[in-house]
């Protein structure tokens, strides 16, 4: 692996995160096959294979391992962005990736706000880029969470 100076998001048109910070690493980071998953790792050594299961991003399938982070099996498949700030519109994707800020936020099985750095992958979820804050199923519908 090479190190890089520029960002390999803006190299390859896509989001690495809040300021990039730590992420150029990504630039060389792909296998053979093109695919970005940790299979051997230098502290904790050869990962176990897990079941190979299927999640939806945007209704299109991702081939994805069962209990994996979901931001890992979008990174893996070069999914970047995974939402948008509400005032800006700013694409953000995994920041932190360990559940304490919010750039990972998405929509997942209909449920907005979801972390995905931290929710383990399920076999058939349905996960959607998420606009600035998200609008759960009933503020779709027009509903609203204020008491008349």
């Amino acid at each position: 692996m090479q190190e890089t100076t520029s960002c390999a998001a803006s190299a390859k048109n896509r989001v690495c995160g809040s300021g990039c910070a730590g992420m150029h690493w990504l630039q060389d980071s792909a296998g053979e096959d093109g695919k970005m998953r940790v299979k051997e790792h230098p502290i904790l050594g050869e990962l176990e294979e897990k079941k190979t299961v299927t999640i939806f991003y945007n209704g299109q399938p991702i081939e994805a391992r069962e209990g994996e982070p979901i931001a890992a099996a979008l990174m893996n498949a070069g999914i970047r962005a995974f939402r948008t700030t509400a005032k800006r519109h700013t694409p953000r994707g995994i920041f932190c990736a360990i559940g304490r800020c919010t750039d990972c936020m998405m929509t997942v099985d209909g449920r907005p706000n979801i972390r995905t750095c931290i929710t383990p992958v399920e076999d058939g979820m349905r996960v959607e880029f998420q606009e600035g804050l998200g609008k759960s199923p009933l503020e779709k519908e027009g509903h609203s969470h204020e008491k008349n």
